[in-house]
């Protein structure tokens, strides 16, 4: 075998280019620096903690938060991250690593990301990137779109029993005399129905902005959830529109009232009840009211389509909004890379 030379990998990357590599527009476009001061004080340990200086060093925060962000962009496993980093050129590229240079394997990258997860900082790195957004002139307008979708998880084969403790916030019997198989159950997940259909897993719920099509506010729950519940962690003054779209699951008389307490108009699609369906009219707004609301699709169509899925392969609440906040900031960073080619000078 012939061995690569460096103007041979040159000339990969330079045939990458010509494909459009999308990750070289994400890392030039991406202020990955402005998140060091937050990853490091939970990646690192403070200097009084550490025992001595010696033994390997650690991954640089920021190599290894890139890393996470690759395996939400891809929906890869922590074995697929290390793997694919490995073999692609383009990921070692877009982490700053060379041929030589040592890889995250996957324990590091299940290590980091639980660090990040119980430290409940996902969430504050979205928010500073929805901050960098607002700064490069992609502001929250148009108005909120409202919904949520359903993010599974491996299904847990229990017995209705089981079940019924789990609701209860009880331990199943017998489950404390066999800790290998309770590490692999999920008890913070719960089964809803959708279209006749039962789901296992979390709800992810977002506020899209209707101009940028950008999730600007995202709450986790797990899938039992009503899509009404959420709204209050959902709703943003933030806004330059007034106008709040969802569908008729989040219709109600409460829901009417507290956005006229806030100041917002509903743009909720209208139901029809028992013996009353809706009217031809109250179809023909509903139909007009789709038109704007149906961009929040494309948002969990990304997500579950270009992104490679949704499903979430971690156990517990506290895993699954890392996961599934990890997606939402993946997906902005993605996003903002298509609007800077539509709009290179946002108003």
């Amino acid at each position: 075998m012939v061995q690569m030379g460096f103007f041979d990998l040159s000339d990969r990357y330079a045939s990458l280019d010509a494909k459009r590599d999308p990750l070289v527009e994400i890392d030039a476009l991406v202020p990955w620096e402005e998140f060091r001061p937050v990853l490091e004080r939970v990646w690192r340990k403070p200097t009084a903690a550490r025992k001595s200086r010696a033994g390997r060093k650690p991954m640089d925060a920021v190599v290894m938060f890139k890393t996470l962000v690759l395996g939400a962009l891809y929906n890869l496993s922590d074995d697929q991250i290390e793997y694919q980093v490995r073999d692609r050129l383009s990921f070692m590229r877009f982490l700053g690593l060379g041929l030589a240079d040592r890889v995250p394997d996957a324990k590091t990258v299940w290590l980091y990301r639980e660090g990040l997860a119980q430290a409940g900082v996902v969430e504050a790195l979205f928010q500073q990137f929805d901050g960098y957004l607002a700064r490069q002139g992609y502001i929250a307008r148009g108005g909120q779109i409202l919904d949520a979708s359903i993010v599974p998880v491996p299904r847990n084969h229990n017995t209705r029993d089981e079940n019924r403790a789990i609701k209860a916030g009880e331990e199943p019997e017998g489950w404390a005399d066999k800790p290998a198989m309770r590490r692999q159950k999920d008890t913070d997940a719960r089964w809803t129905k959708k279209h006749g259909k039962s789901h296992f897993g979390y709800k992810n719920h977002v506020n899209v902005d209707r101009q940028h099509k950008l999730v600007r506010r995202y709450h986790v729950s797990d899938a039992a959830l009503h899509d009404s519940q959420a709204v209050d962690l959902l709703l943003t003054r933030g806004n330059t529109g007034a106008s709040v779209w969802a569908d008729a699951a989040y219709r109600s008389e409460e829901m009417e009232a507290k956005l006229r307490a806030w100041g917002l108009k509903s743009r909720i699609h209208r139901k029809g009840k028992r013996g009353k369906p809706l009217s031809e009219q109250g179809k023909a707004s509903n139909r007009t009211k789709s038109t704007i609301r149906v961009r929040v699709e494309h948002v969990f169509g990304a997500q579950a389509n270009d992104m490679g899925g949704t499903l979430v392969r971690t156990i517990g609440l506290v895993r699954a909004k890392a996961k599934i906040g990890m997606k939402n900031l993946a997906y902005n960073m993605r996003r903002l890379v298509q609007l800077r080619r539509l709009t290179p000078c946002p108003a």
